[in-house]
């Protein structure tokens, strides 16, 4: 979370240092118009209120008046030249500055977007890690339940194993008997010929 934050604090000190980088145009531009505006108003009132006479217009040019005449008109020349040139550089820096707040739009649009997607992603690590826990427990019942039938599966082998030492063990007995007894009844049937015989 702290990375996304980090990012769109470093885009808005980007963008207050881009700003701040241009506002020397902008009081350039300013002092400029209020150059030019004074400068336009001194010229206004420089020119006589009335139209020349005759006598004027025969008269020899005033030299110490037509020299700053002149000046102011070189002064407003290059004062308008100069507002020409701030309105261009005006012009240049809105058109940095639109692209600037389309970029600023578009970047926090990207930041609700991520925002939106780090809680889905929490939402889901903790769905996911409430999941993991009960397969662990189940898995951890199953692993017991699989150890109690490997211990009831070796009980019963080794039930199993006695029982059928025990059925060897009689059977060998049962054998035993009928052996003896049928030598037993194998003699009696002989006593009892070798008996009839001397009737």
């Amino acid at each position: 979370m702290a990375s996304w934050q980090g990012e769109y604090l470093a885009a808005l000190q980007e963008r207050d240092r881009k700003e701040k980088a241009d506002s020397s145009f902008y009081d350039a531009y300013t002092k400029l118009a209020n150059r030019a505006a004074g400068l336009d108003s001194h010229a206004k009132s420089r020119v006589p209120a009335e139209s020349p006479t005759a006598d004027n217009r025969s008269r020899k040019p005033n030299i110490p008046n037509f020299v700053p005449q002149a000046s102011n008109e070189e002064a407003l020349i290059r004062a308008r030249h100069d507002l020409s040139e701030a309105q261009r550089s005006k012009g240049v820096m809105q058109s940095r500055l639109d692209s600037i707040c389309v970029e600023l739009q578009t970047l926090k649009l990207q930041s609700q977007h991520d925002i939106r997607r780090i809680k889905e992603l929490s939402s889901e690590k903790a769905i996911l890690s409430i999941r993991m826990k009960d397969q662990d427990e189940e898995l951890k019942g199953k692993a017991k339940l699989l150890g109690d039938v490997h211990d009831e599966n070796l009980s019963l082998t080794l039930q199993l194993n006695m029982a059928e030492e025990r059925s060897q063990r009689l059977h060998t007995e049962n054998k035993e008997l009928v052996d003896r007894w049928m030598k037993r009844m194998g003699k009696e049937a002989e006593d009892l010929n070798k008996a009839s015989k001397f009737f």
